[in-house]
């Protein structure tokens, strides 16, 4: 298990002007910044999706997500709240894919404009990702009233976050790597072992 862990992000919103940009760059620096984590950044904007089709049998025509989906240990989820719901374009960047997410870990941050940090959008996600064969951590990070948590240029100005986000990472960590440990040591009927 001396490897380093594998754990993308992806930012779930294609919006103008989107505020939560901000958080994903960050935490993304926060990732990449610890030891032992190696990460990706990926944006829903890149995704140029079908109008017709959705649905798995489009992995292929996206391979650089489905490689680092299959290469992952688990993955971090950034989305604002959208009339207490998540971004359908998330939404369909996450159904393109189906087994290459089963028993990992995911991490939620939770992105709004008002008070509530974006509560309401990870529990809308919760059966989501519960669904796609994810495990979710139970340490979130919320964001509200993102408009003052950075400046212009997706500088902090909430030094309390410093300690959230290890919190977060750490959570992350140890399901991702127990969950690494199990699906190489104990067959399933989604994956060998060994």
């Amino acid at each position: 298990m001396a490897d380093n862990l594998f754990i993308p992000l992806i930012l779930g919103t294609n919006r103008r002007d989107r505020k939560s940009e901000h958080a994903a760059r960050w935490v993304y620096s926060k990732l990449t910044e610890r030891e032992g984590i190696e990460s990706q950044f990926f944006d829903v904007r890149d995704f140029d999706l079908p109008q017709d089709d959705y649905g798995t049998a489009l992995g292929s025509q996206f391979p650089e997500w489905k490689n680092a989906m299959t290469k992952a240990d688990g993955m971090v989820i950034v989305t604002p709240e959208y009339n207490h719901g998540y971004p359908g374009v998330l939404k369909s960047v996450m159904d393109i894919l189906l087994k290459e997410y089963i028993h990992k870990a995911v991490a939620l941050v939770g992105v709004s404009a008002g008070p509530w940090g974006g509560t309401r959008v990870i529990e809308a996600m919760l059966p989501m990702v519960r669904e796609l064969g994810l495990a979710v951590t139970f340490t979130d990070l919320n964001f509200p009233s993102i408009g003052s948590k950075f400046d212009g240029e997706g500088n902090l100005l909430d030094d309390a976050y410093e300690r959230r986000v290890a919190g977060f990472i750490d959570e992350l960590v140890w399901l991702s790597t127990t969950l690494k440990w199990g699906r190489a040591n104990v067959p399933s009927r989604h994956h060998t072992a060994g």
